[in-house]
């Protein structure tokens, strides 16, 4: 039997305030939280801020009178479609993966209820300085990878294909090249990147194809109460390389770790992989049977994706006014010379990266100069 809960309260006006800046759009979720929460025994005073990310979605927290807590995403339907994330939630926990629970939705207006994953992400139980410490932390997190992996089937999500890798390539010279270092490319310079991203999708489309997460890493991984880990931001998966979530996992956003450690945790990677026959068969010329060879190809995805972030924070800054993201573009760029450094043809592009920045080509790098 349920217990009627009181009307909805204005909401207080200190830190913990959700503020609308569409009176609509405030209407039309307190008209669909009213009855969720009469029904699910929320206490809809409680709502606060939860978090935001790079998109136009953010994340809303409220109490239950039971003492658990709810997660309310706001995805305005004019900027965000919550039709993949609803899909991709479901393909993960098909696969045994634990994602939110979807308790409610709203898909006009782009109101969806979720169960509380935690309040703690997994990036913040490490620390670079003590990389023994985050390996218990990243063994969890491949395997949770290698689940969604063996999960995969084709025609299911959109294709990682030649077109989108060059689209998101392309963010690179349109956003952090021209609109945030303000420089024109020469001819031969246009040149040096359109020939190095020729290799660069060469070599990721070489790869074979899974499921990829497409942000898989320590910041979207919630820990739970007993120190579980659960998956968020799956809503841009596609089907494309195997290469992509390990390197997207090692090669962080917001966290970065020695080659050594790097190695370690892509070598588990690459062996429970091979044992789940995640990297290709002999039909495909044995493509991942060397480790060397798998690591060539997930630094060049990572290229790839450390190109295209690097664009996406310079976009974020100077068009969607979040400029904390484009503070983390030194790790990026540093991903990116370490990378060029390591491989002889990608020598025109470090050199290109190093006009850019006006740095000067460091040596040294793991593996040598391949």
């Amino acid at each position: 039997m349920s217990h009627p809960l009181p009307p909805i309260q204005p909401q207080p006006s200190g830190v913990n305030a959700v503020h609308w800046s569409d009176f609509a759009r405030q209407s039309a979720f307190n008209a669909w939280l009213a009855p969720l929460a009469s029904r699910q025994l929320l206490l809809p005073e409680s709502l606060r801020p939860a978090s935001a990310d790079a998109s136009f979605r953010r994340y809303l927290r409220l109490d239950a009178q039971d003492g658990s807590s709810r997660i309310v995403m706001d995805a305005p339907p004019d900027k965000e479609d919550c039709r993949p994330f609803v899909h991709v939630q479901g393909l993960m926990q098909a696969a045994g993966l634990p994602v939110p629970q979807i308790h409610a939705w709203d898909e006009a207006h782009g109101f969806m209820l979720l169960s509380d994953q935690g309040r703690q992400t997994a990036i913040e139980r490490l620390d670079e300085t003590k990389p023994q410490a985050a390996h218990a932390w990243y063994l969890r997190a491949v395997d949770l990878l290698i689940a969604w992996q063996r999960a995969s089937r084709p025609g299911v999500l959109p294709a990682y294909d030649d077109a989108l890798l060059r689209r998101e390539l392309q963010l690179f010279p349109d956003w952090y090249i021209a609109r945030h270092r303000q420089v024109m490319l020469s001819d031969a310079q246009q040149a040096t990147l359109s020939k190095a991203f020729d290799a660069i999708v060469a070599q990721n489309l070489a790869a074979p194809s899974v499921y990829v997460h497409r942000d898989f890493m320590m910041r979207n991984l919630m820990v739970g109460a007993d120190d579980s880990l659960s998956v968020l931001d799956f809503q841009d998966a596609v089907y494309g390389p195997v290469t992509y979530d390990i390197a997207s996992l090692m090669r962080d956003a917001f966290i970065s770790w020695e080659e050594d450690f790097v190695i370690d945790i892509t070598v588990r990677y690459w062996e429970k992989a091979r044992k789940n026959g995640l990297l290709g068969t002999a039909s495909q010329n044995g493509w991942g049977a060397d480790f060397g060879e798998f690591y060539r190809a997930v630094d060049f995805m990572a290229l790839q994706r450390h190109l295209k972030v690097a664009g996406i924070f310079a976009r974020l800054t100077l068009r969607d006014g979040k400029p904390k993201y484009l503070a983390d573009a030194p790790r990026f760029i540093a991903y990116i010379r370490a990378t060029c450094a390591r491989y002889r043809e990608l020598t025109p592009l470090l050199r290109l990266v190093d006009e850019l920045e006006g740095t000067q080509a460091a040596m040294g790098y793991a593996f040598g100069r391949i």
